[in-house]
């Protein structure tokens, strides 16, 4: 029986128990209660029995009273308590009829309710007498009739009472008896639940320990030393004991078989061991042997030992006059015996047919005249003999015969058969290069008048041979490492792919990146520069500063994207440079515009210096100079709050940029007196948004991406950044490039083909897909800021952000154009064929339903709108974003946020089409 089992019929022995002591338990508290009610009962008719003696009391003394001739005042007192007296006695007389069942208690209230009824009647005689004023026969006939039932009454309602106290007697003893019954049950059933409950748990017990100790004892008796071979136990019972006895004897059973399996995967190990280690040594001995007497001699000298043999021969293969025969080349413990044969045909004895066959053969129980194996101390015939043939390419080539006391184990038959197969190998490579000298000597011979040239001819024909071997090793190691290539191209094509997949999972984020972040800044840049013109002059002067400012910082916002932008280029490597011819003067000027404002509005003097005799132009990318120039100098202000800033262009002829010499360098020198930058921390200055400490973005600004940024454009300009500061006294950034035109042509760089950065520049007009050509663009740079009337041009916004619909169409009005709005491309169609005289469109491209671009593919479709001007307004800024609106037929290409008088200047070209000379 199971130790669970034993728990349930224990705990459900003393559940029966609990539950039968608790059913006595219920029925005798509810003949309690039953007995309690019926004492409840009995107090209540006692209680009414005791009312009716005491109506009857206060009858007969009020009806003393009247009889007593009261005065007139207290008459009427004693009749309303008399009257209320006999109305309370027939109350509870009749409340005993209905609730006391009992026949005696009838009875005697029936008597009560007649004697009651009796009363009345004579006491409304009693009246009528006393109101007649014969008072004395209305005292006697108190006294004798009324008196009479007044006793009889009171002793009915005595004896109603006395019944009820004998039955409220009787219901308590039944109580108490009851209750003495119930303390004696739960103190037998508390005995017996004693009782039993030891005798379960010492059968419980007894039953555990004695399998427990037994199972125990087999455990601990178990040494690991000899895993072989463990004790078993015995099961004796089901329970939970049997089933731990039943697993250990299969746990007993599994580790004697991984044991045994262990053991012989250790012995095939040490035979392998044994097997490749005895290989090894056969196979460093071929080395240096070009004489098959001498390969015969030791292999079969090696060989023999190796595999317990006692004597051994080497039969080679030979040409002879009758044919082909293996001859006696080699022998191991050799007697010189007369005994047996020198050489063999095929087919002839033990070794023709070994040949024959190309089979071992075996030879047990050997006859008494065989030859005997000697030593100092006696002779005797082997046992065994072994004949094993050599064999290349399915030719026999040689057979080896071994002899033995004992038979050759299979692990030595193995050895045999692994050795055998290399020597077929070096036995054929023996006898071709022996072929080669006898050739060689044989045309020695026949060429003795040309030993000269024969001699040139054995130079080169070794040369030939040792660049036969070098040609053969580089052959193998070109084919390994052709592998080895191929292995590193799958790999390499799988990581370009990834990283591809990246690029494109990286560039989608960027765009919608920049999409989500240009959106809402253009309408907020829109409305600021509305405001801050103030063009209807109802702002006060604060409310213009507040729009300028909000302006600004949403510039500044557009710089921060601008830099992350140029940041994840750099890291993609798709930031191209376009080298040209720039002037320094053009760059100084460039430097002057920028910062001479900045240095007179913080009160620091900057200085630009130019070294002697320095050339008047560099070659270079000019816009990717002044934008390292622009951080470096912005950085410089930022950082000082006194002294003076300056720059230093000089040049070097020579220098050492990125670990390579270059020549003709110019070097753009920013010093400064700010804070300056501590040792530890120059280092991490070029890391993407870091800044010199923690505190400094706090109280300096910046993100930590110009430095980055600059290092970067640095790189793909051939040149190098280089810093020296100290702490407190300034810092000098030295920007290191070369001067000369590069030998080779980078790739063109194209502002609108990367990410558009949203400033008003004039190659945001420009796209790299139409190349509208030199005249366009002076026509563009010449009307840029021209006056030509927008009033009465009708112009449809396609865009699904409202607040973008509402920027540009307030800009708009202002210069009362007529402007009508579609919130997707589909609904921009329908638009346009209701209202076909729209003199331009303005067309965003990410909008739910129908992006732009297709929305501008359907337009080109419709001959009537073939040629209307749709210029691309749109904040997902990527690479190609310009050259596919193009190729999908827009006119122009403007990214968000947009620039007010751009978008006016870039509208007045495509509505008034003399300008528009493609």
């Amino acid at each position: 029986m199971k130790f669970r089992t034993k728990l349930y019929l224990g705990f459900g022995f003393f559940l029966a128990l609990f539950i039968v002591l608790l059913l006595i338990l219920i029925m005798m508290m509810s003949q309690i209660n039953q007995n309690m009610t019926n004492t409840v009962k009995n107090y209540e008719y006692s209680k009414l029995a005791n009312t009716i003696q005491n109506s009857v009391y206060i009858n007969s003394r009020e009806t003393r009273g009247l009889i007593a001739n009261p005065p007139e005042k207290l008459r009427k007192s004693f009749q309303e308590r008399k009257d209320k007296a006999l109305a309370d006695a027939e109350v509870a007389i009749k409340s005993l009829l209905q609730i006391d069942n009992r026949e005696e208690s009838q009875k005697l209230a029936n008597e009560l309710l007649t004697l009651l009824n009796s009363l009345r009647e004579i006491e409304a005689e009693i009246s009528q007498l006393n109101s007649e004023g014969k008072h004395q026969e209305a005292m006697e006939l108190f006294w004798f009739d009324s008196w009479n039932i007044i006793d009889a009454m009171d002793k009915a309602a005595g004896d109603l009472q006395k019944i009820q106290e004998k039955s409220v007697e009787t219901e308590l003893k039944r109580s108490s008896d009851t209750y003495n019954l119930a303390v004696i049950l739960i103190v037998v059933y508390a005995i017996i639940g004693f009782l039993a409950f030891i005798f379960l748990l010492i059968w419980i017990m007894r039953s555990m320990t004695k399998n427990l100790n037994h199972v125990t004892s087999i455990m601990t008796s178990v040494t690991f030393e000899s895993a072989e071979k463990l004790p078993r136990i015995e099961v004796k019972s089901k329970d939970e004991i049997g089933a731990i006895s039943v697993a250990y004897n299969r746990m007993a059973q599994e580790i004697e078989e991984y044991t045994k399996k262990e053991k012989e995967l250790k012995n095939n190990a040490e035979e392998q061991s044994w097997l490749q280690t005895r290989i090894a040594k056969i196979a460093t001995m071929y080395s240096g042997i070009d004489q098959l007497e001498q390969l015969a001699q030791k292999l079969i000298t090696k060989l023999a030992p190796m595999v317990g043999a006692k004597f051994g021969i080497f039969y080679l293969k030979k040409r002879s006059g009758d044919g082909e025969r293996f001859e006696k080349l080699a022998s191991y413990a050799d007697n010189n015996q007369n005994i047996g044969k020198q050489s063999f045909k095929y087919g002839e004895g033990i070794v023709g047919q070994c040949a024959l066959e190309n089979k071992l053969i075996q030879i047990k129980e050997v006859p008494h005249n065989y030859i005997k194996i000697t030593s100092g101390l006696g002779d005797a015939v082997p046992n065994y003999i072994l004949t094993i043939p050599v064999s290349y390419e399915g030719e026999v080539l040689a057979v080896i015969e071994l002899a033995s006391f004992h038979s050759f184990t299979e692990l030595e038959q193995a050895l045999l058969k692994e050795v055998i197969g290399n020597i077929g190998i070096n036995i054929q490579s023996i006898i071709r290069q022996n072929q080669v000298k006898m050739l060689l000597l044989e045309s020695q011979s026949l060429t003795e008048e040309l030993q000269a040239q024969s001699e040139e001819l054995n130079v080169q024909q070794e040369e030939l041979r040792i660049v036969n071997e070098q040609l053969e090793k580089q052959y193998e190691q070109s084919e390994q490492k052709t592998k080895e290539l191929e292995k590193i191209k799958k790999i390499l094509e799988e990581k370009a792919n990834q990283l591809s997949l990246s690029s494109k999972y990286k560039s989608e984020f960027l765009a919608n990146m920049s999409h989500e972040l240009r959106t809402p800044l253009n309408s907020l840049l829109i409305l600021a520069q509305i405001l801050a013109k103030n063009s209807e002059n109802n702002l006060t002067q604060t409310q213009m500063k507040y729009a300028k400012t909000i302006y600004s910082s949403g510039n500044d916002l557009l710089h921060l994207i601008n830099d992350i932008l140029d940041l994840a280029k750099v890291e993609a490597g798709k930031m191209e440079v376009y080298y040209a011819k720039v002037q320094i003067d053009e760059i100084i000027r460039f430097v002057e515009e920028q910062f001479n404002h900045v240095a007179q509005q913080k009160g620091i003097e900057f200085k630009i210096e130019l070294q002697s005799h320095l050339s008047s132009f560099i070659w270079t990318d000019k816009q990717r100079l002044q934008q390292i120039l622009m951080n470096l100098l912005s950085n410089a202000f930022k950082f000082t709050e006194k002294g003076e800033v300056s720059l230093f262009i000089g040049s070097e002829k020579s220098n050492v940029i990125a670990e390579k010499q270059v020549d003709d360098v110019v070097t753009f020198s920013v010093k400064d007196s700010g804070v300056g930058i501590s040792i530890e921390n120059q280092p991490t200055i070029f890391e993407a948004f870091n800044q010199a400490d923690g505190t400094t973005s706090r109280k300096y600004g910046g993100t930590g991406l110009g430095l980055s940024i600059s290092r970067e454009i640095a790189r793909l300009l051939d040149g190098e950044i280089k810093v020296s500061s100290s702490k407190g006294i300034g810092s000098t950034f030295t920007l290191y490039v070369p001067s000369q035109e590069p030998r080779i042509e980078k790739e063109i760089y194209n502002a609108l083909n990367e990410v558009a950065v949203g400033v008003s520049t004039e190659s945001d007009i420009l796209s790299d897909k139409n190349e509208l050509g030199k005249d366009y663009y002076e026509a563009y740079v010449e009307h840029f800021d021209s006056e030509m009337p927008l009033k009465g041009k009708k112009v449809l916004v396609v865009d699904d952000d409202i607040r973008n619909i509402f920027a540009i169409t307030t800009a708009l009005e202002s210069r009362e154009v007529e402007v009508d709005f579609a919130e997707n491309g589909k609904e921009g169609i329908q638009k346009l064929i209701e209202n076909p005289t729209i003199d331009l469109i303005l067309m965003d491209i990410m909008m739910p339903e129908m992006d732009g671009l297709q929305a501008i593919n359907e337009i080109r479709k419709m001959e009537e709108f073939k040629d209307i001007p749709i210029i691309v307004l749109t904040a997902k800024a990527m690479k190609d974003d310009s050259r596919q609106s193009i190729e999908a037929g827009a006119s122009d290409y403007i990214s968000k946020p947009v620039n007010i008088e751009q978008l006016f200047s870039v509208m007045r070209v495509w509505l008034y089409p003399r300008l528009n000379k493609r």
